[in-house]
């Protein structure tokens, strides 16, 4: 359930290197533990943010969570069909429901983020 390929964050956000950019989401784990997502706050593009900054929320019926940017960077896109159909985020977090997409600014910070096994252990394999 814990894609390979993917970095994550202690925070349950997931990152998918693209090209001196990264896509960004929210987890299985997360959305599972959020519960039904009702609305999604975006970044706006051309913020620049640093590790660490809060750039959006995901809300449910039960919960608000808070996603970060897990490297420093400039938000060059946001996920806008999120808008209209925020349930995405529940039934695909690691495909359409990605949340946005930052330009690297220090590639080397990817080297901090956990690999998929050590998410796992993170999370108790709840992945």
């Amino acid at each position: 359930m814990i894609p390979q390929e993917l970095k994550y964050t202690k925070d349950h956000e997931w990152v998918k290197e693209e090209d001196g950019k990264v896509r960004v989401g929210i987890t299985h784990h997360a959305q599972k533990e959020l519960g039904d997502i009702v609305f999604v706050e975006l970044p706006e593009v051309g913020k620049v943010a640093k590790k660490g900054e809060l750039l959006g929320t995901v809300e449910s019926v039960k919960a608000v969570g808070e996603v970060y940017a897990p490297v420093s960077g400039e938000v060059v896109e946001a996920n806008s069909a999120l808008e209209s159909t925020p349930e995405l985020v529940n039934k695909d977090p690691y495909g359409e429901g990605w949340i946005f997409v930052l330009k690297l600014a220090d590639p080397a910070e990817l080297e901090e983020l956990l690999d998929a096994a050590g998410y796992e252990s993170l999370v108790g394999g709840q992945g």
